[in-house]
């Protein structure tokens, strides 16, 4: 599979070097998309060898940021890997995204962060997961047990061929409904 890995970010300055440099690690072109940090984040990443750093001058939301990712992407990767720079995914996760994609298929592989329903994750992200996992179905989205998880598998030509119109938080909920309305399947 021909993958990148693209990573929105909007200041995370003390966790994306981290993020970037193990993403690095995997062998993989590493897009970076600072979208209008007005902290240290650029700093934090613009020496790092082999990372490509694209920027947005002010915040257009991180829809527009995995857009602008996904289109510098796609024009040397056929997949690309989501991860959020604030650390909460683990990179080295990557080829478990990759290995649950059946042979000849091309859904969007979504990951699953476990220990979500613990006593310490706040009862606001508790419910705000449960809620968004409730209504992306009943808008006829897939059933999907963690619709907020910034992990994700995504098919690059199909997923920017899809009419989402969020460019915020809501694109990472929005592409999962249009991707079933569409007929791209959803892991």
């Amino acid at each position: 599979m021909r993958c990148a890995i693209v990573i929105p970010v909007y200041n995370h300055e003390a966790t994306v070097a981290d993020v970037v440099r193990q993403s690095l690690a995997l062998g993989y072109s590493v897009f970076v998309v600072d979208d209008g940090s007005t902290d240290g984040t650029y700093e934090q990443i613009r020496e790092i060898p082999r990372v490509i750093i694209l920027r947005h001058g002010q915040n257009r939301g991180k829809g527009s940021a995995l857009l602008t990712g996904f289109a510098e992407a796609a024009k040397i990767a056929d997949w690309a890997v989501t991860l959020d720079a604030d650390g909460q995914h683990r990179p080295e996760d990557l080829p478990r995204l990759l290995a649950a994609v059946p042979e000849g298929k091309r859904p969007i592989v979504v990951g699953r962060r476990e220990g979500m329903q613990a006593e310490h994750v706040p009862w606001a992200s508790r419910f705000g997961r449960l809620f968004s996992n409730f209504w992306v179905q009943a808008s006829g989205g897939p059933a999907v047990s963690d619709t907020q998880s910034g992990m994700r598998l995504y098919p690059l030509p199909e997923t920017l061929r899809l009419p989402v119109r969020a460019r915020r938080f809501q694109f990472e909920v929005e592409v999962l409904v249009k991707a079933r309305w569409y007929g791209i399947p959803v892991l």
